[in-house]
C-alpha cells in the first residue's frame, strides 16, 4: 500500500514527480522562493543490490541535475527508503544523515539518532500519512511491488515483456521449423550470397530467430532470458528492443564481412548475435554501477564473456564474427542510449 499511495501523499504537499525507466527509483520536488526539497524514494526489494558508493553517486548526480536546470543552487535532498529487506537498507541508509527508512508491512518511518529529525515539516505529516494507511501483510507488498514494475506474473515467476515475447517466438519458430522440415531455413538462413548478391534483405532479420537444433535454442534462450530480464529492466522495453534487435544485425554483418574476406560462404542462424548485444549492454550497465549490478559482478561477467568467446573459437560451425559483432554493437548502442537520456533529462 505504501508504494502507491506516497505518490498521492507527496503530490497533494505540492511535490512534482520525475518519472524515472528504473523502477526503484523516483524523484519528487519541490521548488520554494530561494531553495528545492527533493524527495528521492528507492524501493528497496530483496533482489536489489546497491553498493554505498552507487549509493553517493546517485545522491550527488541528483543535486547537479537540479543544480543544472536554473539559478537556485540551494537544493536539499532526503532519501526514503521504502524497504522490503531492511536489513541491507540499514546498512546504506544509517551512514547519511539525510535518509530515512520506511518498513511497508508496519506502515512506520525509521529514523536513527544520527539523521536529522526534521525535514521542512515533512517528519509529522508523512508520519500521520503512515498511520493511516491500512495495515499490509507481506504477500499484499510483493504484489505491489509486482504492479509497480509493470511485469506479468504466472506461477510466482516475473516476465518482462519484451524477453519473453523474444523467447517464445524464437521456441514457437523453432518448433514450426520442425514440421517444414528446411523449409524456413532456405528462405531465412543468412549468407553474405543472399543478402548481397540475390538483395534477400530480409535473411538478416529472419536468421535471428532461426536456430539449428535443440541444443542451439536452449543455450541461446537460457543466456537470453536470465541476462535480458536485467537489461529490460534497466533500459526499458523499447531501448531494450533496439539492442538486441540491432545486435542481431550488426553481428550478421560482420558475419558477412567475414565470409566475403575468408572466401568461405556459409548459411548462419541463430539468436546468438542478438544475445551477445544484450551481454555487451550488460557490461556497460555492471561498468557504470562501478562492478556490481544486483547480483552480478563484473568478476563474474568478464568470466562468462571470455568462456562464451573462448568456447566460439574452439567449437566448429560456430559464427565468432556475429558473436563478437553482436557484442560491440550491444556496448555501443547501449552507451549511445545512455548518453541520449542523460542529455535529454533523464535519470
Amino acid at each position: 500500500m505504501v508504494g502507491q499511495q506516497l505518490d498521492y501523499f507527496l503530490a497533494g504537499e505540492g511535490y512534482m514527480k520525475i518519472p524515472s525507466d528504473l523502477p526503484e527509483y523516483t524523484l519528487y520536488f519541490r521548488e520554494e522562493n530561494s531553495y528545492i526539497n527533493v524527495f528521492h524514494v528507492i524501493h528497496y526489494e530483496k533482489n536489489l543490490y546497491i553498493a554505498e558508493e552507487q549509493y553517493r553517486y546517485m545522491k550527488d548526480k541528483i543535486k547537479k541535475m537540479f543544480m543544472g536546470k536554473g539559478s537556485i543552487h540551494d537544493i536539499h535532498i532526503l532519501t526514503l527508503m521504502v524497504c522490503q529487506d531492511i536489513k541491507r537498507a540499514k546498512s546504506l541508509c544509517q551512514n547519511d544523515p539525510f535518509c530515512w527508512m520506511i518498513d511497508p508491512y508496519g506502515n512506520r518511518l525509521m529514523i536513527y539518532d544520527n539523521q536529522v529529525s526534521d525535514f521542512y515539516g515533512m517528519r509529522n505529516k508523512l508520519e500521520e500519512f503512515l498511520n493511516h494507511l491500512p495495515e499490509s501483510n507481506q504477500e499484499e507488498c510483493i504484489a505491489e511491488e509486482r504492479a509497480r514494475k509493470g511485469k506479468k506474473w504466472i506461477a510466482g515467476m516475473h516476465i518482462p515483456y519484451v524477453t519473453a515475447f523474444f523467447v517464445l517466438a524464437n521456441i514457437l519458430i523453432f518448433f514450426i521449423c520442425t514440421f517444414t522440415s528446411d523449409l524456413l531455413y532456405n528462405i531465412g538462413a543468412f549468407s553474405a550470397g543472399a543478402f548481397l548478391a540475390d538483395k534477400e534483405y530480409h535473411r538478416i532479420v529472419t536468421s535471428i530467430f532461426l536456430h539449428w537444433d535443440i541444443d542451439h535454442l536452449v543455450s541461446n534462450m537460457l543466456v537470453l532470458y536470465y541476462l535480458g530480464e536485467v537489461v529490460e529492466k534497466y533500459f526499458g522495453q523499447i531501448s531494450y528492443s533496439l539492442i538486441y534487435l540491432s545486435a542481431g544485425i550488426f553481428g550478421n554483418l560482420c558475419s558477412a564481412w567475414y565470409e566475403i574476406h575468408e572466401g568461405a560462404y556459409i548459411h548462419s542462424v541463430g539468436a546468438s548475435g542478438a544475445v551477445f548485444g544484450i551481454i555487451g549492454a550488460l557490461f556497460v550497465l555492471v561498468c557504470i554501477h562501478k562492478g556490481h549490478l544486483e547480483q552480478i559482478t563484473m568478476g563474474r561477467l568478464l568470466f562468462m564473456i571470455v568462456y562464451s568467446l573462448y568456447s566460439g573459437f574452439a567449437g566448429d560451425g560456430i559464427n565468432n564474427a556475429a558473436h563478437i559483432g553482436g557484442f560491440i554493437c550491444g556496448i555501443a548502442i547501449s552507451f549511445l542510449v545512455l548518453v541520449l537520456k542523460k542529455r535529454s533529462g533523464q535519470r
